[in-house]
């Protein structure tokens, strides 16, 4: 999908910002129609809004323990009950849910940069140089992936940082193909013969007017891959090689939950649900997105 105008002027910039800025308006417009992708997005907003002000929001500390309090049922005084250290659950579900956001945020963002700038080179400069790219892409697609991030916790250590590094390491490969994929499609088009004409950098050229036009694609992309890195920090959490104790994430939770389910249901339930809620928004906001931003809808 093109969103620039087919012109470049002697400074370099695009003319017909206006044609572009009424593309992306309609697509607004038609995520606006679509009630699901409206309802999640206000869902996630509220979940971001939660997470960042998670300190002043919590009606407990996370790690504060008491023995009294030892596996407390949901009540006015702890909406999700308590765990098997008498720590409140509610309170741990919005952390873990901070946590989980974040690992999926910063792990696809590490995952934009990289599959962005090494899919817009390879498809740009084409040739030998694509070649070599992209086999490295085959190689490392032929490698699981998982086993890949465990390796890379292993040698690096469990912490947060690293897992965010870690995931974000091995979820660009298919971002780097759809970019590819794109710039392959917009190198030869009229703007960019504008831009080369007028002595425009092959840099300027190709990250001001060629990647800009593959973010339609991408963002899609971007929704799909947040649940799924979300996922794969839950499993890793599951296998303790995700968050350590004393902070949670949602998959530290329902790992901790799963141990004691049959006498506290409860401490696998809540945070479960929170997890199912957020990844099935953020699919339905990937649906919303992918039809918003397809040029066909607009013929309707």
């Amino acid at each position: 999908m093109t969103l620039s105008a087919t012109t470049v002027d002697e400074s370099g910039h695009l003319v017909g910002t206006e044609k572009s800025s009424s593309l992306w308006k309609d697509a607004i417009r038609r995520l606006m129609k679509n009630r699901m992708a409206v309802v999640s997005l206000i869902f996630l907003g509220v979940c971001i809004v939660l997470a960042l002000f998670t300190p002043w929001v919590a009606p407990y500390s996370f790690e504060a323990i008491d023995y009294h309090l030892i596996g407390q049922a949901p009540s006015w005084s702890h909406w999700f009950g308590t765990d098997v250290l008498g720590r409140d659950l509610f309170t741990r579900t919005l952390y873990g849910m901070r946590i989980s956001l974040a690992v999926g945020a910063i792990a696809t963002l590490v995952s934009f940069f990289i599959g962005i700038t090494w899919g817009a080179v390879s498809g740009f400069v084409g040739g030998k140089v694509d070649y070599v790219m992209m086999r490295f892409v085959d190689i490392m697609y032929s490698l699981p992936y998982m086993f890949f991030v465990i390796i890379l916790m292993t040698i690096f250590g469990r912490n947060v940082f690293n897992l965010f590094l870690a995931l974000g390491a091995v979820q660009w490969l298919t971002m780097s193909r759809i970019v590819r994929g794109q710039v392959l499609s917009l190198k030869h088009k009229e703007f960019v013969e504008a831009a080369r004409s007028i002595g425009l950098s092959k840099r300027a050229i190709l990250f001001k007017h060629i990647v800009p036009n593959t973010l339609g694609p991408v963002i899609i992309y971007v929704t799909l891959t947040i649940p799924r890195i979300i996922l794969e920090e839950a499993f890793l959490s599951f296998l303790g090689l995700g968050v350590q104790p004393p902070m949670a994430s949602l998959g530290s939770l329902a790992s901790d939950g799963a141990q004691g389910m049959e006498m506290y249901p409860w401490l696998i339930i809540f945070p479960g649900l929170t997890l199912a809620a957020i990844l099935f928004a953020l699919n339905y906001l990937g649906d919303g997105l992918r039809d918003a931003l397809d040029p066909r809808m607009g013929r309707e």
